[in-house]
């Protein structure tokens, strides 16, 4: 291979494991936002309770290097944490992670999903960006909400000498009708 040629780094998005909690603590420890102001909170127990018992973990890999990672918990529906090594931000890796543990819940059964982060931070305008509810902020802090989205109904109505519509195309008319 010449050094004009770029090998295809492999990425993978996988379930964390146990084997996983140095990399993710480390990750968490290296940011430059939300940075923790006593770091012996996050103990190892609790990256493996949210692993084992609390909820589920996600992380994503290049060539078998932990290169962020994002934890749901499922027992108040919340994104617990989302992180990415600082050398790794900005390649979408956080978008995929958090779609990851939200489809997760709300495949668990939750109707909506909540998380925090710091106010004024790259994080907040990222949540914002991805379509989540601001629903309070102090000057330390902002909440944030998702709502599991409407399941779409499949299907096509068809009309004699009409164009085909879609039912969700046929609801949507109707919705603005009703409001007129």
């Amino acid at each position: 291979m010449s050094h004009h040629e770029h090998r295809a780094t492999p990425l993978i998005f996988r379930q964390a494991t146990t084997e996983d909690i140095p990399a993710m603590s480390a990750i968490r420890l290296s940011v430059r936002e939300n940075v923790l102001s006593n770091p012996s909170r996050i103990t190892e127990r609790m990256y493996r309770d949210y692993l084992e018992s609390l909820g589920r973990g996600w992380v994503a890999e290049i060539d078998g290097v932990v290169a962020g990672f994002c934890y749901a918990d499922k027992t108040d529906t919340s994104i617990w944490a989302l992180f990415i090594a600082p050398e790794h931000e900005g390649r979408g890796y956080a978008k995929a992670l958090l779609a990851l543990a939200v489809d997760w819940l709300f495949a668990s059964g939750a109707r909506q999903v909540r998380l925090s982060t710091g106010t004024g931070t790259r994080a907040e305008r990222f949540y914002a960006m991805q379509g989540w509810t601001r629903e309070l902020a102090d000057d330390k802090d902002v909440f944030y909400l998702l709502a599991r989205p409407a399941e779409p109904l499949r299907g096509v109505i068809r009309h004699r000498g009409a164009k085909q519509v879609s039912v969700g195309d046929f609801l949507e008319i109707g919705y603005a009708v009703q409001k007129h």
